[in-house]
């Protein structure tokens, strides 16, 4: 049987490009303030990234809408890891049954754009997991497609789209 290319091809190649741009760029961001006077270097000054400030918040799959009519559902929750780095917790469903997903990670700032909206990157069951995060969407995908179903039961994975919620995440 042939296995077919992954289904974002095109979305790792312009990210790589993307990603290359963004690095080459970013060099004069890290820089340190020498004072002439006494010889000392003083830090730059460590705050979040507009990037990371727009992706935190909690979302979840489709599913969620409907949990009150006991539908399975997987929720991100996205907080704040310093300046270009966020915390990831996914959640699944655990009020009527055991939880089908979890998977607690942290993520580096890749780079943003209008066309890919804002990326990071983190190593899962070593391979490499891409957060989009583009509008109020998160989509979380991987170069392999099967590392991700590792971090949940029943055939389930936590590749996919969520919608970002306008309150947290309700558990239960």
């Amino acid at each position: 049987m042939i296995t077919p290319l992954p289904r974002y091809t095109h979305f790792f190649a312009a990210l790589s490009i993307t990603a290359t741009a963004l690095l080459a760029l970013s060099g004069c961001n890290n820089a340190t303030k020498a004072n002439v006077d006494n010889h000392s270097v003083t830090p730059p000054i460590t705050m979040r990234s507009s990037a990371v400030q727009a992706v935190v918040g909690d979302y979840a799959d489709e599913g969620y809408a409907k949990r009150a009519q006991g539908y399975d559902w997987v929720g991100v929750v996205i907080r704040a890891e310093g300046n270009e780095q966020i915390d990831i917790k996914v959640r699944a469903r655990s009020d009527v049954k055991k939880p089908t997903c979890h998977f607690d990670g942290k993520a580096t700032l890749m780079g943003q754009d209008d066309a890919h909206g804002i990326i990071f990157e983190t190593i899962a069951n070593d391979s490499k997991v891409f957060l989009q995060f583009k509008g109020d969407k998160l989509t979380i995908d991987s170069q392999d497609q099967y590392a991700l179903n590792y971090f949940c039961s029943g055939g389930g994975t936590i590749v996919g789209d969520y919608k970002k919620l306008s309150g947290k995440l309700e558990l239960n």
